[in-house]
């Protein structure tokens, strides 16, 4: 890891200086001066210079809990591989644990650090836990050794920044000093995984500012899913928004073409929902009160229209925030969405003509009080290409009333 004023160079540096000084041979056994070698091995920045009376062979001070700038530079250039206890900082106050460790080593996959949570292997304060659990400021997080390869660092150009910005501008629905909202196209991941590389918040990267400090994503879509995608620019942004979304202040409302047509007009599924399958192939499947690791999801869901009894667009209000919580609920009333490579089970049902086999989920709109001003930011995403080319082979208005407005909040 460079640093300015490193004493390592400076080692370098006086050991070539007495090889161009010195003569041939006659200096070969002398021992050179004591500072250089000095000078490289104390660790940069931990405790007073050490008198020259004292023993070259003292113990070194116990090492210091590192700072997050410490942690970043050095995750920076390699992974550590020792165990590491990490303080969270005011501004890391009420962070969710998987995000923060996101924040400190940007180089680890998402689904790597949701592993080593799970399985236990990292602890807040001596204690175990969940990948959701909020940390404070104060608090102590052991993290275990890491040992990946290191990967490949991709040297990012001014023009490649650009060309991102440029993307990222074409599909922005609302910016402004503290908020940017984009329309996610469908396909294009939120966060990186494996064989993920190009991501959202890889994307955002090139967003940084002159004190490097980078847009932060305050919630997730599926990659499959279009639409709405709340991001915040700042740190009190992202603070203040993410307690929206956690106390269920935000509105949201998604559209969805789903296999058939149910038979009660407007209605609320209520389940618990839990993970199941491998990490690469998992999905979310309806479970019962108490079993381990089930949540609560609820949905509210209202018919817009129908094409016969074939199919049904949907406008659903999440008020949970479960992970494909509305792609588990469709599948559970009957009415999977069209295209779900998970959650449609329907056999021998047969796709209508002209209608693409790609999953019809759209993060319509968006309500969410503005960080600083407290006013509603008011967002509305258009239809996806193939959710377009659906809704005019059926025959729907997109301009149509949309009843799920009149669904409760909670």
């Amino acid at each position: 890891m460079r640093q300015n004023g490193s004493g390592r160079n400076g080692g370098r540096g006086g050991r070539a200086g007495m090889r161009e000084g010195a003569r041939p041979r006659k200096d070969k056994n002398s021992r050179p001066s004591e500072s250089p070698r000095s000078r490289a091995s104390k660790p940069s920045g931990v405790g007073k210079a050490q008198s020259p009376a004292a023993p070259r062979n003292k113990p070194s001070e116990a090492p210091r809990t590192p700072t997050r700038a410490q942690a970043k530079a050095a995750a920076q250039e390699t992974l550590a591989t020792g165990v590491q206890t990490l303080v969270v900082e005011p501004d890391e106050a009420d962070m969710r644990i998987d995000r923060f460790l996101v924040a400190r080593f940007p180089q680890l996959a998402f689904t790597h650090i949701q592993r080593i949570v799970r399985k236990g292997e990292l602890r807040v304060d001596g204690k175990r836990a969940q990948p959701s659990d909020r940390l404070q400021a104060g608090q102590k997080v052991r993290v275990p050794p890491l040992k990946l390869d290191q990967p490949k660092l991709v040297a990012r150009s001014a023009a490649k920044d650009q060309s991102d910005r440029e993307f990222l501008k074409s599909i922005t629905l609302y910016e402004d000093k503290d908020v940017l909202i984009i329309n996610k196209p469908m396909g294009l991941a939120v966060q990186g995984g494996s064989g993920t590389t190009r991501h959202v918040d890889q994307l955002l990267e090139s967003m940084r500012d002159d004190e490097g400090q980078r847009p932060r994503l305050v919630h997730r879509l599926d990659k499959d899913t279009a639409g709405c995608l709340v991001i915040a620019k700042t740190r009190f942004a992202a603070s203040t928004m993410a307690k929206s979304f956690r106390s269920r202040t935000t509105r949201k409302i998604y559209w969805a073409l789903v296999a058939g047509v149910p038979r009660v007009r407007q209605g609320r599924i209520s389940t618990y929902l839990a993970k199941e399958g491998d990490e690469g192939d998992s999905r979310m499947r309806v479970a019962k009160h108490g079993d381990e690791g089930a949540s609560h999801a609820l949905t509210y869901y209202a018919i817009v229209d129908t094409a016969a009894q074939k199919l049904a667009w949907l406008s659903l209000k999440p008020v949970t925030g479960r992970t494909h919580q509305l792609r588990a609920h469709a599948a559970h009333i009957g009415h999977p969405i069209v295209g779900d490579p998970k959650y449609f089970d329907i056999e021998n049902w047969e796709l209508p003509g002209g209608i693409q086999n790609k999953l019809h989920l759209l993060a319509r709109r968006i309500v969410i009080a503005h960080p600083r001003t407290g006013k509603p930011i008011d967002v509305t995403a258009p239809l996806p290409p193939h959710m377009q080319q659906s809704f005019n082979l059926l025959g729907f208005d997109a301009g149509r009333y949309d009843p799920i407005v009149d669904a409760p909040e909670e």
